[in-house]
């Protein structure tokens, strides 16, 4: 079997195609996730333990279910209820939703490590709760845990071939369908394993550097 230059050529622009589709997916589900994630955090931290015992029997449930099973519900089973959601659109909001649990845990670390004393010098300063979250305790935190959360974007990115099983028009998704128009697989397969490669390394390689820059201030 040799590796057909001209037929790889011809399917890179649909490859390509499918890549924006994954990276669009991954960049949003993970803003949701980022969001999602502090907001779990926060809400955990409330001294109703109803709240917060109810928040953390919701993260622990979908954080110990798989993915695909979450964008089978939110694509499949809500329009049963009246909510019809586009198939992108789902995929983004599972992602979001699935990744904001792992995301909070990350949150909850980074704020138990925020030095006590800086707890003391925000009541001491008699700073309204607001404002000493905003712009002592969370800078702080999330400065620390910047690399763990680079990491789950990266993880994402990877998760994303998932959103095959609900017809999102990914990188996987195209690859399959163009390798069954033709059955070659093997340049469509190969070319998808190094896209993955080449963003993934370029990802991981911006994480760091951003991890540097927060480092030294």
């Amino acid at each position: 079997m040799e590796w057909d230059w001209h037929y790889s050529g011809e399917i890179l622009p649909d490859l390509l195609d499918g890549l924006r589709y994954t990276v669009i997916a991954t960049l949003l589900g993970y803003v949701i996730a980022l969001l999602l994630g502090l907001v779990w955090t926060l809400l955990r931290r409330t001294p109703s333990r109803i709240v917060n015992q109810t928040v953390r029997w919701i993260t622990e449930f979908i954080r110990c279910t798989p993915l695909i099973p979450q964008l089978y519900f939110v694509f499949f089973v809500l329009p049963a209820w009246g909510l019809t959601i586009g198939s992108l659109t789902a995929g983004i909001i599972t992602l979001g939703i699935h990744y904001s649990t792992y995301t909070a845990e990350v949150y909850r670390a980074g704020i138990a490590d925020v030095p006590k004393g800086q707890w003391e010098a925000c009541t001491a300063l008699n700073l309204p709760k607001s404002r000493a979250w905003l712009d002592v305790i969370l800078p702080q935190a999330i400065r620390r845990v910047i690399p763990t959360l680079g990491n789950y974007l990266i993880a994402m990115f990877k998760d994303s071939p998932y959103l095959m099983a609900i017809n999102v028009a990914e990188l996987l998704f195209t690859a399959n369908k163009v390798g069954s128009q033709t059955l070659q697989f093997l340049e469509p397969m190969t070319m998808v394993g190094l896209l993955f490669v080449v963003v993934s390394v370029i990802s991981s390689i911006l994480v760091r550097r951003l991890e540097r820059r927060y480092a030294t201030n």
